[in-house]
């Protein structure tokens, strides 16, 4: 059976995640290090986890399978998830796929150092609408496909 599990800590899609999997009767579980507010839904799981450095990440990983689906964007816990043959997405509806995991951790690590050395004052692009409309597509075509390959 899917599940759909949400790296929630700053995630923008979480609303948009709840209303998909619902569609599809999965739960969706919603994993933080601090409570938020959710969308209410009998489908909808919180889970709190300790405050600290890759818990929420730890958590997820230690759990998602083939067959279920994830939505973060912390490229080492979608290589982590990947590796069990989950489904990862990001919230601007890229997919994190096996065969272009290599080059996002090296290019996610690359970018890091370039920061702590100040060579690079890097800030993320602006989250907009075609991110949100393009997540909703790619999430729907995820859950159909994470759907047939767990026989639900």
């Amino acid at each position: 059976m899917t599940i759909l599990y949400v790296d929630a800590d700053a995630c923008p899609v979480k609303e948009e995640a709840v209303r998909v999997g619902e569609r599809h009767g999965v739960v969706i579980k919603i994993v933080s290090n601090s409570w938020m507010r959710l969308p209410e839904s009998d489908l909808v799981e919180r889970v709190i986890v300790p405050d600290g450095p890759d818990e929420a990440d730890d958590w997820i990983a230690e759990r998602a399978v083939a067959g279920d689906i994830v939505v973060t964007t912390d490229v080492p816990l979608a290589a982590r998830c990947v590796n069990t043959g989950a489904l990862v997405i990001a919230p601007n509806g890229k997919p994190f796929r096996e065969d272009a995991m290599g080059m996002r951790l090296a290019m996610r690590n690359l970018n890091t150092h370039l920061r702590e050395a100040g060579a690079i004052k890097e800030s993320s692009p602006g989250f907009t609408k075609a991110d949100r409309s393009r997540f909703l597509n790619q999430l729907e075509n995820l859950m159909r496909t994470a759907k047939l390959q767990s026989g639900s």
